[in-house]
Parts: structure tokens; sequence; C-alpha cells
């Protein structure tokens, strides 16, 4: 094996690259630490800066995914045939990094460009659409992330392919991936939350800069390079024997590895909250297995005698591992004893799923680290050019994460689910484990042949013990753990699923007790059929559709169980229901569960369903519409603040229609007094005239509408009575008596306040626009925020009768004025 062959190496040409090597070890792992960590910046903010243009939908997600590391992939195949080794190794990474931090700055101000490019062309749909949004991800990621995979194989020619050699070059790759930890928590952590992407992008470039200057100056002090003198047709091109199964054993170890990450950070952010911390802390804890992991394997790899089993060896160990993880996720976490209002500082609690991620995670992502400077000694042979070994070896790995990223989150989670995800990763892992062994199938066959059948029996026996999440787990969420361990003491056993499936966006659990359902998305609580819930989901549609004339069209953001959408089902003037939602699953479920409720409005000739990131939709769509209704998940889930943006509200505002109304949910449950006024105070910037509307009732309510309209008008309570006292107008009145509104004063009483009188609450408060995104880091920190009732009573405090608003004559009138006038309840 490749070994043995290793260890011929003449002694003065080890010695002498032992030599050379050394003395420079430290300073390109701190550079390539430098490197790895402005790379992390990078694709965070590339991600949301993307996002905003081709949506954040999981089509969308993949194609990003696919171009950010196609492009790491290309970079390192094609660097040793692009750059003769007659360039100086320093100098050349010098150069790339200089490119990279030009590109991420460009980004900056090109993806502007690039958006009003796509939107020119983005009426295309099915496969043409997807074909226009992968290019804008290929054109924008390409060219960055090309230079970026070209730095490993660039470096990689200033040591020669010895043992030691490769060890160093495994050591590197680790300095990388320390450095991407660093990057993920600073920019997760700090950077976007305090700051914006344009202050990360430029503290990014700084770091590029800084580590070319730092690498030219090693460039300098290093003197003449010694492969200037080299004939490039002395350098050897044939690879080891079996090098190719050793490519395509990394490549199925890089395949499983995001293939795992995509499956296990879905499954623990249901159990952690899928904030934006969550997810910093589920990639760093990711990041930091893959540091050790390879840290410790370059110090194996030149102390095996066949590098080749050891490879082999991790993959068995891999399927072990990943059994592991499926066994905690499923069976141990959301057992543990772990009640996430028992501390409000948000900190507290992150160190909590810091603990749960590493016990979970920690073991398989160390045997992935471990995987690649195994294989880069396996395939090394004697004086191959080392960037051609590092390069393939790294594209190999890449290319296998592309399938894995892909596979999973578009085709085998929305096919098989999360159970046999995890048991087709087990499967994986084991093949990879057996084709590292091919070598040996011609010179110990029975051995070989004992391998396969063992690693057949392991897979087989460890996929058998992976479980399905608990439903509780895909509805509760985070809370799940005070909850299950009521149910163990027999609280609430009447609650059963009706429904649970797992879609390609989300997962999906309907409940039922009693005549009460529930209807839950990936943790989090949408709608239920309790009067408080259906008292809301109604006042969204009902409110606009009332304050409008006499509405035509409608666009819902958001389907959730259908209530919301099917309140403009009674109105005889609708003739368009369009509706926007990211989960395909969902409609289907909440039809057959929520029919009722929401009066099928799947099923309604005049509703067309569009299965799109909603941002996404608006930003391309011609159509302009009389009501717009915003009603996403929560703005502490990552990714929504986008649909809580000023960018946003104005692309709403220049949908509607003259006279139209835009109407957005704002919860003010688990949210600090900064979150809301945020939000607020955003939604005003755009509609300047905007009203709030409070969902109250028998003492209790978390939750407000706001109205907003381009060129807003008063709103006569009494020619809103009149509607709702024609006989074709009988089926809305119907649908506000259920949820007691019985008449239009008890609904225009639920007036809370508008943006003039909130000025003085709202002062200096910060926007949420599409370069900071603030507001889901800030909604992120006050998740255990038991403020609601004091922001309630605040709210209220500025609340006076708005004569120029709710106008009319009559007893109407004098009631909304004694009502409105009159003190309200507190929580």
């Amino acid at each position: 094996m490749s070994g043995n062959r290793l260890a011929t190496k003449p002694v003065q040409a080890e010695t002498q690259a032992v030599e050379r090597g050394y003395r420079y070890l430290v300073p390109w792992l701190l550079l390539f630490a430098g490197s790895g960590c402005a790379a992390l910046i990078y694709e965070i903010v590339w991600f949301q800066l993307l996002q905003l243009v081709i949506g954040s939908s999981a089509v969308s997600l993949g194609l990003l995914l696919a171009a950010y590391m196609g492009g790491l992939c290309l970079g390192s195949a094609a660097f040793p045939r692009l750059v003769s080794t007659r360039q100086h190794p320093m100098r050349v990474y010098a150069l790339l990094e200089l490119g990279i931090a030009a590109f991420g700055i460009l980004a900056l101000f090109g993806v502007p460009l690039v958006a009003r490019i796509y939107i020119a062309g983005a009426g295309l749909t099915g496969l043409a659409g997807l074909i226009l949004r992968g290019a804008v991800a290929a054109g924008c990621l390409l060219p960055p992330t090309f230079l970026m995979g070209a730095s490993l194989p660039a470096i990689a020619r200033w040591v020669e392919t010895t043992p030691q050699g490769v060890s160093w070059l495994g050591l590197l790759y680790s300095a990388n991936v320390a450095g991407a930890v660093t990057g993920c928590v600073l920019a997760g952590f700090y950077l976007l939350r305090v700051h914006d992407m344009g202050f990360a992008t430029y503290i990014a470039a700084a770091i590029n800069v800084a580590v070319a200057l730092l690498a030219l100056a090693l460039a300098s002090g290093a003197g003449h390079w010694t492969g200037a003198d080299v004939d490039e047709r002395s350098i050897p091109v044939a690879r080891a024997p079996g090098a190719m199964f050793i490519y395509a054993a990394i490549a199925f170890s890089g395949l499983t590895a995001l293939g795992a990450e995509v499956v296990w950070t879905r499954l623990l952010s249901l159990l952690l909250g899928a904030t934006v911390y969550t997810f910093s802390i589920i990639l760093a804890v990711f990041l930091t297995g893959l540091w050790a992991g390879s840290g410790a394997g370059s110090f194996v790899a030149r102390r095996v005698r066949d590098p080749g089993m050891a490879l082999a060896g991790c993959q068995i160990l891999l399927a072990l591992a990943i059994a592991w993880t499926a066994f905690t996720l499923a069976s141990v976490l959301p057992w543990w004893p772990v009640d996430p209002w028992l501390a409000i500082n948000p900190w507290a609690n992150f160190d909590l799923d810091l603990t749960r991620t590493i016990r979970a995670i920690f073991p398989a992502t160390l045997l992935w680290g471990a995987s690649f400077p195994l294989a880069l000694a396996a395939a090394a042979a004697n004086k191959e050019d080392p960037a051609r070994l590092t390069g393939e070896v790294y594209a190999a790995n890449t290319a296998g994460s592309i399938v894995g990223t892909l596979a999973f989150s578009l085709l085998l989670i929305p096919a098989m689910g999360t159970q046999g995800s995890q048991q087709v990763l087990i499967w994986l892992a084991a093949a990879g484990a057996v084709i590292a062994l091919v070598p040996l199938a011609s010179k110990k066959s029975l051995v070989f042949a004992g391998a396969l059948g063992g690693a057949v029996v392991v897979a087989w026996g460890l996929a058998a013990t992976v479980g399905a999440m608990p439903w509780q787990a895909i509805a509760y969420g985070r809370r799940v753990a005070p909850i299950l361990r009521g149910l163990d003491r027999g609280a609430d056993a009447r609650t059963t699923p009706v429904f649970v499936g797992e879609g390609i966006n989300s997962s999906v659990v309907i409940t039922q007790r009693g005549d009460q359902k529930s209807f839950y998305v990936s943790g989090k609580s949408e709608a239920s059929s309790t009067l408080l819930d259906m008292r809301l989901q109604r006042m969204m549609g009902h409110l606009p559709a009332l304050v409008d004339a006499a509405p035509h069209s409608v666009l819902v953001v958001g389907f959730g169980a259908g209530v919301t959408a099917g309140s403009f089902v009674p109105y005889p003037d609708v003739s368009s229901i369009v509706i926007c939602e990211l989960e395909p699953l969902i409609p289907p479920a909440s039809d057959e569960f929520f029919g009722n409720e929401n009066n099928h409005v799947l099923r309604d000739p005049r509703t067309r369903v569009v299965y799109d990131d909603a941002r996404h939709y608006i930003l391309i769509s011609p159509e302009k519409f009389d009501v717009i209704t915003t009603d996403p998940i929560h703005p502490w889930v990552k990714g929504t603040s986008t649909l809580y943006s000023r960018e946003y509200y104005e692309m709403v505002k220049s949908h509607l229609n003259p006279g139209g109304v835009a109407a957005q949910w704002l919860p003010i449950y688990e949210s600090d007094e900064d979150t809301v006024k945020t939000e607020l105070a955003t939604f005003f910037s755009v509609f300047p005239s905007a009203t709030v509307w409070s969902n109250y009732v028998d003492g209790d309510g978390y939750d407000l509408v706001l109205l907003g309209s381009a060129d807003p008008s008063a709103i006569r309570a009494d020619a809103v009575q009149r509607r709702l006292d024609q006989s074709s107008y009988s089926a809305v009145a119907a649908s506000l008596a259920e949820v007691r509104f019985h008449s239009a004063v008890e609904l225009l009483a639920t007036y809370a306040g508008r943006a003039q009188d909130l000025a003085p609450m709202l002062a200096d408060t910060q926007i949420n626009d599409d370069l900071n995104m603030r507001l889901q880091y800030m909604a992120g920190l006050g998740l255990n925020s038991v403020t609601a009732p004091q922001i309630y009573r605040e709210l209220l405090s500025y609340r006076k009768f708005p004569d120029d608003l709710l106008a009319g004559s009559g007893e109407g009138v004098n009631t909304l004025h004694e009502l409105i006038g009159r003190p309200h309840k507190t929580f």
C-alpha cells in the first residue's frame, strides 16, 4: 500500500522537505486559519444576500449550496492544471486571497444589479425558472469560491508528498477549518448581530488582505523558489495504485457529512429553536469536530502502515457514530429535563444548546475530519505534484458534499423522512468503508470478502436501531421536555396526533384533543381552533377586506391552517385568492383537518396556490392586489426577518392597487420590547398612516394586526355595518360572529393605535432592512421574554380616539368612542 511506497523515498529528499517546510509550518497554519475565518463570514453574508434575490426555499438554498461548493470543487481540481509549478506558491496564494477580497466587496454592490437583471427574466417557471435561479447563484458564487478552492492546492506545492509532508497538508486543512469555526461564531454572534452585512464583508476582506500581505512577506523571506528550476514534464502525473477508490471513498465521506448536517440541523433546530444562534451553534460544533478530527488524522496518517485501512476504519466507525446521533436525537435529548423558561437570559440557554449539540453530533464530526488527511496519505504517490493530489482529494470530497446536500434536502427527507434518511446515511458510510478496501480485493480476497460481509452486517444492525423523532418534538419543539414530563405523569394524555409529516422545507404536526385542533410547524404552534387563535386568523382576513371598499384580488402570504385565506371565501366581490406557501405539505393537510374552519379555500375555484418563497414571488410577480396579508412564522426563526423588512414592505406596497390594504401579523409573546418596537417602526416607515389592531378576548391576547395602505382613507363604521347587513354578506357576518364579532363596532373596537400616535414610543428605534436583518438576531435573544403584558400596556397608553380615521354618524360611532376611550383590561 501507499505507506510502504512513501517509506522508500530517499532520505536526503525527505530531510530537505522537512527543513524547508517546518520553518514555515506555524506561520502557514495561522494564515490558513485567517483564510478559513474570512471564508465562513463570506458564506453567511453571501447566502443572506442571494436569498433576497432567488428566495429561501429548500430548492433555492440547495442551488446556493451547490454553487458555493461547486466553486470550491472546481477551483481545487482545476488549479494544478491551470497554474505552473514554476510559480512561487506563496505569491500565488497571496494573489488568490486578494482576489477573494475583491469579489467579496464586489458582491455587496453587484447583487442589487444582479437582482434587477434577474427580475427582468424571472417570469420563467418550472425547469426554466430553476435554471435561471441556478445561473444567478453560480454567477455570483463561482468566481470567489473557485479562488477559495484553489488556495489549499496552491500552498500544497510548498511541501512534498512524503509522509510528513502529507501530514502537514492535513494540518493546513485543519487550520483552515479552525478559522472557519472562528468565522462562524464571529459572524453569527457579533458581526451580523451588532453591525450589518456590509461591515461583516469589510472585516472578511480585511482578513484576506492581511493574509495576502503576510504571505508576500514570507515569500520574500523565503528567497528563490526552487520549483522554478524544475522541468514540469519531470513531475509524474500517474496516480498511486488504487487512488481512484480512495477518491470515491472520500467522496462518500463528504456525501454523508453534508447529508447528515442537513438532517441533524433540521432535527436539532426543533429541539433548540430555529434561531440564527442555533444554526451558528450547530455549524460551529460541526466545524470544531472537523478541525479536531483532521488535526488528529494528520498525526495518525504518517504513523500508520496503511492509511487506506485507517480510512476504511473511519467510515465503519462513522456508521456507529451516525447511529449514536440518531439515538441521541430521538430518544435522549427530547427527554432531557431542560425547560427554556427557567432562564430568561439567552446566554444561559446557549450554554445548554451547545452542550446538547456536542453530545449529539461531535463524535461523527471527529471521524469526518480525520478522513481527509487519511485520504491524502492513502492516495499519495512518490514525487507526485502535491497540488494535484490535494486538489483531487479535496474536489472529490466536495463533489460528494454537493450530492449529499441536494439529495438529502430535496429528495430523501421529503420521501423517507429523517428516520429513513439517517438509515441511508449508515449504509452510505459502510459503503465508503468497502470502497476504501477495494484495493485489497486482488491481494487479500478473503480479507476483503470478510470486510464486505462485516460492513453489511454492521450497517443492517445499526440501521435497525434508528428510531423516528417523537411527534411531540416536532410539534412542541424547544418546549418538548417539560411537556413530555407532563405526559409521563398523565397530563394532557388525550392529545393525539392526527397528522405527522416531514416536507421539503418544514415538518408538520396536527393534533386533536376533544374538539380542539392544533397546527404545528417545525416545533412552533402556528394555529388552532381555539377562540383566541381563530379570532386572530379571521381578523387578518376580515379587517383589510372590510376596510377596502370591495376587494376583488387577494394575496395571502402563508397558508397555515388556511383560516385567514378562507376568510375571503364568503366575500361576493372577491374573484381571485392567491396563496403563497413555502411547504407543499401544508395546504392538503390543513384542508383535510381544518376544512370546516377555512371554508375549504383550497378547493375554491378562485384559489391559486403558489409554492414558493413569498418574498421571491412578490419580487418577480407583475400582479397587483386589493389586499395582501402576511402571516409568516415567528420573527425569531432564522430567515423570517426578510418578511419583516422595510424592503419587503415596499414591495408589498408597490403591489397594491389604489386604495389597497396590507395586513401584517405581529406577535408580542416570545418577544422583548426592542423586537416589537423594531417591527412596528419598520412597518410604519413604509406605511406612515398605518393602524394597529389588537386580538384580545376574555382578558387574554398576545397578537397584533397592522394595517397599511398607500392612500389611506377614513373607515366609516356605519358603512361597514351596512355591508354586513346585506344578504350577500351574510356568510361574512356569520364568520365574524363565530369569533365574537357581532357587529362592525365590535370589530373596529379592537383598534389599538396608529403610527403617528406611537411616534414617541418608537423614537430612535432601529429599522430592520435587508442589509442588516437585525430583527432575527434581536428576536432570537428575546425568545424567552415574558414582557408581553408590559409591552401591551405601553402600546395602549398612547391610544386615543382617531376622529379623522373612525368616522361615521349615529350610535355606532358613539359606541366606538366609549369602547376605545375605556381603559383596557391587561393580562
